[in-house]
């Protein structure tokens, strides 16, 4: 998967007052002693990973923070922003202000649109937005610092060739989804930072800070949001359980099951690809960002993972995101 490193205007004093904003620290654990020796050991020969929680059922089952800041301090999440987003556009359909998946960009946000952008944009549909099949040339990768070093994010991208046909192949681009996020933003009349705490801070008890917006306001969609590995958790389990906190459905359950079908496939890792979630073949949900920050969602097992890394460091499906996934398909899943 290319990578989406963090752009120039997130500065180390910006992020570490992020930081420093959220939450106030009520607990911190360091390690939990249920914890079993087969994935303590092998979290130990893990020098990126930072901090992993499991919780199966209502239990929380394991909660290590070997390093980095700890469970109650926030993470930057990197391109699990992509999922959240996801789960921002389900909302927003339920809500009645976007129709539907196939309601298209010239609906329902002319406005965004350039006027020298790539013929045909205007055709492009939510659901080829939220599953990466733009079909436009991605802005990740070699083009992610000259697209976040644009004067307008959404007209850079809106212009980018088009070099697939429009719901055909994924294309990793976080573009893509940053369009997404700007039609969700004029649509609903609400920023993604009130969407996001409407739709899932509030209701899940989570701390959602305020990240990085665009030179026109609007809010990074898919990258560079922040969340603390607890907060992460409880959007694994929301995942995990249908949308449903208590008797509360938070995301309609139509909607999760829509995510979760598999509708194209990454060429980096191989793993299915739905509404912003990626799907493994042993049942895992699976939202993933830069550096190897997971969280993920077993239905059929009952489990939900979080998990936060160096976000400094690359997670290639070769490497260490390998190594995650092996985590998750061994000593995680056999916790259920």
């Amino acid at each position: 998967m290319p990578s989406d490193r963090p752009q120039p205007m997130l500065t180390r004093r910006a992020f570490a007052a992020t930081l420093l904003g959220a939450v106030a620290v009520s607990f911190v654990g360091r390690a939990f002693a249920q914890t079993p020796s087969d994935i303590r050991s092998q979290i130990a020969n893990m020098p990126q990973l930072h901090a992993i929680m499991v919780q199966r059922g209502e239990e929380i089952v394991v909660a290590e923070a070997p390093r980095g800041p700890g469970l109650d301090r926030v993470a930057n999440i990197k391109s699990c922003s992509k999922s959240i987003i996801g789960l921002l556009t389900g909302s927003a359909i339920a809500q009645g202000t976007i129709p539907s998946v196939d309601a298209t960009i010239g609906e329902i946000a002319p406005s965004i649109i350039p006027s020298d952008a790539t013929p045909g944009v205007e055709d492009i549909t939510i659901e080829d937005l939220v599953t990466l099949r733009a079909g436009l040339e991605g802005t990740s990768g070699r083009n992610y610092g000259a697209w976040v070093n644009s004067d307008n994010w959404v007209s850079f991208a809106l212009r980018r060739p088009m070099v697939a046909t429009p719901g055909g192949r994924m294309i990793y681009s976080t573009g893509t989804t940053h369009i997404l996020g700007a039609v969700l933003t004029v649509a609903t009349g609400t920023s993604l930072l009130e969407q996001a705490r409407a739709v899932l801070g509030q209701p899940l008890g989570i701390e959602i800070p305020a990240w990085t917006r665009d030179p026109q306001g609007y809010y990074f969609g898919g990258n560079e949001m922040a969340l603390t590995p607890r907060a992460m958790l409880r959007i694994g389990a929301l995942m995990r359980d249908q949308g449903l906190l208590d008797t509360n459905q938070i995301i309609p359950a139509d909607w999760i099951d829509q995510s979760t079908e598999p509708r194209t496939r990454s060429p980096y890792s191989g793993l299915d690809y739905g509404y912003g979630w990626f799907l493994s073949r042993s049942g895992f949900i699976i939202a993933r960002g830069y550096g190897g920050q997971i969280i993920a969602a077993h239905p059929e097992k009952n489990l939900a993972v979080a998990i936060t890394s160096d976000p400094t460091s690359p997670a290639r499906s070769g490497g260490y995101f390998g190594d995650l996934m092996d985590l998750l398909e061994g000593p995680v899943l056999s916790l259920a």
